[in-house]
């Protein structure tokens, strides 16, 4: 029932960058994914803020007040250096009694004061109000993805890399987050700026409005061109940098093999392989991305000087007030950066519906059979009986066929047979993390689909070759095995696994916190607590999948000991490499192919000369057997 982890790598994608000031759009070229299904997967994802209509509209009006605010004050400010202009020229001119009008000055200043913080008030309530509608809706779609992860069958695991799931739960929900919290709120504002800025400039002059818009082209040919360059080099940057990563997590996960080896050399010199094409792809990619602030500037300072210029002639025939320009250069500045932010929220929003759609893809998935009419077993007996099984993982690719195996109530069970046989496919059948295709299992006299998981799995205790073991206390990672144990029971079972001894040999006894990887302890004495955490649990059956494979040969002796005091009584199940461990064994299923081809006990099977006679002699005999694991 081990599993081989693996690992998903990716390069980080970078996201589009935001430049502030120019007549155009900047920032684009990188690689964006895209969903499959971009409108359905949008209005699904709007179905989730729907419940919060309210308060979207709130957020709605306020960015509008806000932005409306900080647009007029340009124009207002204008005002009052048309107001400086006229007292200085009539002092210029000398005419009698002129003076530069301070009081008004100070009103348009008091003015844009009051504007600017109503502006900003406005902009904090919409924040906030968009902060908690971000963080409700993502709360509710992290405990829908939860949620259904937990009634997800166990083969949607087998067919994934952890890496790949984490990425979906993880990383695609953040994104969506982040995008709901900032982008929307962004592309709102930006619209709204956009607009109030077209309006305002067309107030002020046709003319001048008329002279940014034609630069506005420049702007787009110049940023599409470099676009378009930089965007195999991106890619090529991030499928470098994928590459990187992977190298360098497999050389650090396996530097001892790679030691033992001699590698080194060759591990560095893949390693300075990979970092120059992505040092090649990367200095163009930013180099080629980086023209595009020098080209927009050039641009930008000819839309100035012709918009200095047109804004001076019309002055000088009195069309506009000398005021009206310094508003106008203002508008013209701000006039891009709208444009800017939304080709930048365009390209977010694309990749957010994309994760969107990664999300609802395991919203979507086919969850396990639904739960029938449950039926609890309060003093379960252990009697199991497998009638006329037939499974596979692939549907014309059976694994099991017509299987029959009648066990009765506290009798061990030791299952043998090569790899691949299916010793642990019977287990998986047995505790219903896959569902037969044709035929019944039965506990009791009760078929296991007419019980509810839960509780099924309650009645199995369960130690298995590849020990799971949490950042905690050793105490908690024992007490796991039955909530609400008290610190007697857990010590007790300690002691019955023989695990007592060695934790109160370390610094902080049962106190002692294991790290992530629990490699501050043996892995002999990881598959101790395991074992401690089985014999807790004090249940009816018991699964032992090559439970003391990890662990020397007196440890061994230790934990086949407190494992037959454990399974007096009840039903055990053990899967064996060591047949020597199997010897006392009430009953023996020799399987081959899906198929148990031989059964009795150790004396009857090896009495028959058959299949299992045969793997017990080369085992003592020394004899290899090709891909042969009991």
């Amino acid at each position: 029932m081990s599993k081989e982890s693996q690992h998903h790598n990716t390069g980080h994608m970078p996201g589009p960058r935001r430049h502030g000031g120019g007549f155009g759009p900047m920032g684009m070229g990188m690689p964006v994914q895209k969903a499959k299904n971009f409108k359905g997967t949008l209005k699904r994802l709007v179905g989730y803020l729907l419940p919060y209509k309210v308060q979207l509209i709130s957020v709605f009006i306020t960015a509008i007040i806000s932005t409306v605010f900080s647009i007029v004050s340009p124009k207002i400010m204008g005002k009052a250096t048309t107001k400086l202009f006229e007292g200085l020229m009539m002092k210029v001119k000398g005419i009698p009694g002129a003076k530069v009008d301070f009081v008004y000055i100070g009103q348009i200043i008091l003015l844009l004061i009051g504007l600017y913080v109503l502006s900003a008030a406005f902009s904090f309530i919409q924040q906030y109000i968009m902060a908690g509608v971000a963080q409700k809706t993502v709360y509710q779609l992290r405990k829908q993805v939860v949620d259904k992860l937990n009634r997800l069958p166990l083969k949607y695991f087998d067919a994934r890399t952890h890496g790949e799931i984490l990425s979906r739960a993880v990383n695609d929900i953040d994104n969506i987050s982040t995008t709901l919290q900032q982008s929307l709120t962004q592309l709102i504002t930006s619209i709204v700026t956009l607009i109030g800025v077209i309006v305002m400039m067309l107030s002020i002059s046709p003319l001048m409005t008329l002279i940014v818009v034609v630069t506005l082209p420049l702007s787009f040919i110049a940023t599409a061109s470099i676009a378009k360059k930089s965007q195999s080099f991106f890619k090529g940057q991030q499928a470098a940098l994928g590459r990187l990563n992977g190298h360098v997590e497999e050389m650090y996960t396996g530097h001892k093999v790679i030691k033992v080896f001699g590698h080194e050399k060759k591990s560095i010199a893949k390693f300075e392989q990979i970092n120059e094409q992505l040092y090649q792809s990367g200095w163009k990619a930013q180099f080629v991305s980086g023209m595009i602030m020098p080209i927009m500037s050039f641009i930008n300072n000819i839309g100035y000087v012709l918009v200095s210029v047109a804004g001076g002639l019309l002055v000088t025939k009195k069309a506009i007030e000398i005021g009206d320009i310094q508003a106008f250069i203002q508008y013209a500045r701000q006039f891009s950066q709208p444009i800017t932010q939304t080709a930048n929220i365009a390209n977010i929003i694309q990749s957010t519906i994309a994760s969107a759609e990664r999300v609802f893809e395991i919203l979507d998935e086919t969850e396990e059979i639904p739960e029938a009419a449950a039926i609890r077993l309060d003093s379960p007996k252990g009697e199991v009986k497998f009638s006329h099984v037939s499974f596979g993982y692939a549907e014309n690719e059976p694994l099991i066929e017509d299987m029959n195996i009648d066990v009765k109530p506290g009798q061990r069970v030791a299952i043998v047979g090569p790899t691949g046989a299916g010793k642990t496919t019977l287990i998986n059948l047995l505790m219903r993390f896959y569902e037969v295709n044709d035929g019944t299992i039965s506990i009791d006299g009760v078929d296991t689909r007419d019980m509810k998981r839960e509780h099924l799995r309650s009645l199995f205790g369960m130690v298995l070759q590849d020990t799971w073991l949490f950042n905690s206390t050793i105490r908690d990672n024992i007490a796991y095995g039955r909530e609400g144990a008290t610190e007697e029971e857990i010590i007790a079972a300690a002691k019955a696994a023989n695990a007592d001894h060695f934790i109160r040999t370390l610094p902080e006894g049962y106190d002692t916190i294991l790290n992530e990887e629990a490699s501050n302890i043996s892995q002999g004495q990881k598959q101790l607590l395991t074992i401690a955490r089985a014999i807790l649990t004090d249940p009816a059956i018991l699964i032992l999948d090559e439970a003391t494979s990890s662990v020397d040969t007196r440890t061994e002796v230790q934990i086949q000991k407190a494992m037959n005091h454990l399974m007096k009584g009840r039903t055990s199940f053990i899967i064996a490499h060591r047949l020597s461990t199997i010897r006392d064994a009430d009953l023996i299923l020799v399987m081959n192919h899906g198929t148990v081809i031989e059964k009795g006990t150790h004396e009857e099977l090896l009495a028959k000369g058959g299949f299992y006679a045969d793997l017990y002699n080369s085992q003592f005999t020394g004899r290899q057997i090709g891909n042969v694991g009991v």
